[in-house]
């Protein structure tokens, strides 16, 4: 499949911006690659998707260093303490993310992989929904007073399970399920960006593995590694592209989230899930 500069680059720019903002990239990616009449699981596609996955993560790692160095590298015992919290939600989030899609396998695909089911717009439409939801309750409803602006390991349980929720669905934001989350469970903005954030950096690598695994394993032996060299360079491109669009997206987050509008976000994925549907339904026959 052959995809031009042009093309490159605004997938890099999508999914810089919608990665680390509450709207989900997946959705926006997808939609956006079948309007250009690109195939998503297409190899090339899932190689560029690898780099710009690893671009945004570089953003959130540079954008949060700082914050993280005071919260979580300012003794041993408070790197301890966000240590465990971390491992906590993230073996939450694989396991339950583990059993959910063996679970859809076996009963709904019939031992097929879940990964069909990633690029069908109606289900796109109704986890952007649900996420949109979500958002706006958390946006809209007063803060609890819980008389601490820490993150508990009870509260690392919640944040993981909905992160592990998130993961067989295209369309569910995990930035914005899990920002949402702590925020009705009374944790403070800057707390619950920066701990988002830091699940996300633990995550992310091993969602790159995963997709790099699935690559060479569909292509091993019919030019998998001539494919590799030969979308190095736009890989690259895209790469540079999706981490300056995901520091000017965190730079946004941090001021949504500081003006108390987090609410507008769930707002625009109820837009963005309406406007899937709408192309699932009168859409071209290519777009479904």
């Amino acid at each position: 499949m052959h995809i031009n500069l042009i093309q490159i680059l605004l997938l890099a720019l999508i999914q810089g911006a919608a990665e680390l903002l509450p709207v989900s990239s997946s959705a926006h990616v997808i939609v956006a690659e079948k309007l250009m009449g690109l195939d998503p699981s297409d190899p090339s596609l899932t190689f560029l998707l690898v780099m710009l996955h690893t671009g945004t993560m570089f953003a959130v790692i540079l954008y949060f260093w700082r914050g993280w160095r005071k919260s979580y590298f300012a003794s041993a015992a408070a790197f301890q303490a966000i240590f465990w919290r971390v491992l906590l939600a993230t073996v939450v989030t694989v396991v339950l993310g583990f059993v959910l899609k063996h679970a859809i396998e076996k009963i709904f695909l019939e031992d097929g992989e879940i990964e069909s089911l990633f690029s069908r717009l109606p289900l796109i439409a109704g986890a952007l929904f649900v996420v949109g939801i979500l958002i706006i309750w958390a946006g809209v409803r007063p803060k609890k007073n819980t008389g601490q602006d820490e993150i508990s390991l009870g509260s690392s349980l919640w944040i993981g399970a909905i992160q592990g929720l998130c993961l067989p669905f295209r369309g569910f934001s995990r930035s914005g399920a899990t920002i949402s989350t702590g925020l009705l469970l009374g944790i403070g903005k800057v707390k619950m960006e920066e701990f988002s954030f830091a699940l996300a950096v633990v995550l992310t690598p091993g969602v790159i593995g995963l997709e790099l695994r699935r690559l060479l394993h569909a292509h091993a032996g019919n030019g998998g590694t001539a494919l590799n060299l030969q979308m190095l360079g736009p890989g690259l491109l895209a790469m540079l592209g999706s981490f300056a669009a995901g520091l000017l997206a965190l730079h946004f987050l941090a001021t949504v989230l500081e003006k108390g509008q987090w609410k507008y976000f769930g707002y625009y994925c109820l837009l963005a899930a309406v406007c899937v549907a709408g192309l699932n339904l009168y859409g071209p026959v290519n777009l479904r």
